[in-house]
């Protein structure tokens, strides 16, 4: 997907990664725990500081992020939301492949966790070849490749 770019966030794109979130993970945070907005601002404002976020574009709009960590054994994707209205176009799956293609160079596995409430996003990992390797209350955690112990 050549009209698709993914660039390191700035400080001016903190107000549009808290609309995409908001847009596309509100419905799934109230059936679980409520949408408390300060709460959720102030998780924002916490995480757009200490995370490796990236926006995602598409034909030069901004429609979606992703936060990701790399250690030594895994690439973890801890958060990665596109906007509704691009959603189900092949955006989000040509991102993840980009991420998992990444990974496979470097050997390691990509982790990541999604709420058991979504399952428009459980069904996603799956097709793209993501396993549920443990849960919680709340969250399916899903690999796609090898995961050393």
């Amino acid at each position: 997907m050549e009209e698709l770019n993914i660039r390191k966030a700035h400080a001016s794109d903190s107000e549009f990664v808290f609309t995409v979130k908001k847009a596309a993970y509100r419905e799934y945070v109230e059936q679980v725990w409520g949408w408390d907005e300060s709460y959720q601002r102030e998780l924002h404002d916490r995480r757009f500081d200490s995370q490796d976020l990236r926006i995602i574009q598409f034909c030069g709009v901004d429609v979606g992020f992703l936060a990701r960590s790399n250690t030594s054994d895994a690439l973890k994707v801890n958060q990665f939301f596109i906007l509704p209205e691009y959603q189900g176009s092949g955006i989000g799956s040509a991102c993840m492949t980009r991420i998992i293609d990444g990974a496979s160079l470097e050997g390691k596995p990509v982790l990541l966790q999604v709420l058991k409430v979504n399952t428009r996003g459980l069904a996603f990992y799956r097709r793209l070849g993501f396993t549920v390797i443990s849960e919680s209350a709340t969250h399916f955690q899903m690999v796609r490749g090898v995961l050393s112990l």
